[in-house]
Order: structure tokens, then C-alpha cells, then sequence
């Protein structure tokens, strides 16, 4: 194969590696029965005026398995965090004695959780169709390579193999990784 070919097919893998992890980063943010930090992730706060990411005002940890603590930085925000968790829709009550925001997690209801799955597919639909997606501007790209004929049509078939390769490589990881969530969250 040419030395152009190769090229695009490490940046084709590369595209692809940053979709599957976009992807997994996602699955983090939704809720299972165990209290996670990541859940707050997609949380931001009106912070004068500024939509700010909650990570970047308060401390997130999770020193139970059914408990998350928030620490903001700056007392004075308290009030912002609890009215920003609140309108997320998380499901989580924050609670707090002027220092720390307490959000207890709730057992997840069998309808929850299957709610719960439906968006873990969905997340997951999402980051197959962004990896196809690579595949396809890369055909093309190889496709326009052929055409200025820069490669040859066996050149372009092998490379279109191989791209095809890297990409049920990248869905099978999306798979696997949908699976394992799916069993988080179903689990009782």
C-alpha cells in the first residue's frame, strides 16, 4: 500500500479512537445505582452570569456507595449548584449545611432502569454512526486518490479493507462497552 493510504488510515483509527472514547465518556454521565462523580458531569451552573461546568467550581466525591458530596470552592455559589443539579433531572435532591451539598442516591425503579438502557443504546447508536462516519470520509478520500491516480484500484481495495477492519474493531468496543453498562445498570 502507498505511503498516502497509510496516512490517512492511522488518522482514519485515530478519528475513531476519539469517537469511542467520546462515546464511553458519555456512558459515565448516566446514573446507575451506585453514586459516581461522572453523573455531574454534564451539570453546569450559572455562576455570574456564566454557564460554568460544575467540576470547575466545586470538589465531587462519592465517599459512599450511595452518596455524592459537592464541595464548591466559593461558599456564595451554594445556592447556584443546588437550583443547577436540581433543573439537570437527575433525579438527585441536594441537600446542604452551608459548607457541602449531600445528593443521595435513590435505588433506580425497574421502569427507571429500563429508561436507563434505551439511553445508554441510544448514546451508543450515536458513537457507531460517528465511527461510520470516519469510514466514510476516508472511502472518499481514497476514493478521490484513485481517481487523481495517485493509487491503484488494488491499492484503494486493500486500504478499504483494512479501514473496514479498524472499523468493527471500534464497534466492537462500543458494543462490549454497551454491554457492561447496560449490566450496571440492570444490576440490583
Amino acid at each position: 500500500m502507498s505511503e498516502m493510504t497509510d496516512e490517512l488510515l492511522v488518522d482514519a483509527g485515530d478519528q475513531m479512537g476519539k469517537r469511542v472514547e467520546a462515546t464511553l465518556g458519555l456512558f459515565g454521565t448516566v446514573r446507575t445505582g451506585r453514586a459516581s462523580p461522572q453523573i455531574l458531569d454534564r451539570v453546569s451552573v450559572d455562576y455570574y452570569g456564566a454557564q460554568t461546568p460544575l467540576k470547575q467550581l466545586a470538589t465531587i466525591n462519592a465517599p459512599e456507595a450511595r452518596l455524592l458530596t459537592v464541595q464548591p470552592f466559593d461558599a456564595g455559589s451554594i445556592t447556584a449548584i443546588e437550583r443547577a443539579i436540581s433543573l439537570a433531572q437527575l433525579g438527585l435532591n441536594p441537600s446542604n449545611d452551608g459548607k457541602i451539598i449531600r445528593l443521595s442516591v435513590p435505588e433506580l425503579n425497574e421502569e427507571r432502569r429500563r429508561e436507563m438502557v434505551k439511553m445508554v443504546r441510544g448514546i451508543a447508536e450515536d458513537g457507531r454512526v460517528a465511527v461510520r462516519n470516519v469510514r466514510r470520509d476516508t472511502m472518499k478520500d481514497f476514493k478521490e486518490l484513485k481517481d487523481e491516480g495517485e493509487i491503484g484500484e488494488d491499492d484503494e481495495r486493500r486500504a478499504e479493507g483494512e479501514l473496514q477492519k479498524l472499523t468493527d474493531q471500534r464497534i466492537a468496543e462500543l458494543d462490549s462497552a454497551l454491554k457492561v453498562k447496560e449490566a450496571e445498570i440492570l444490576e440490583v
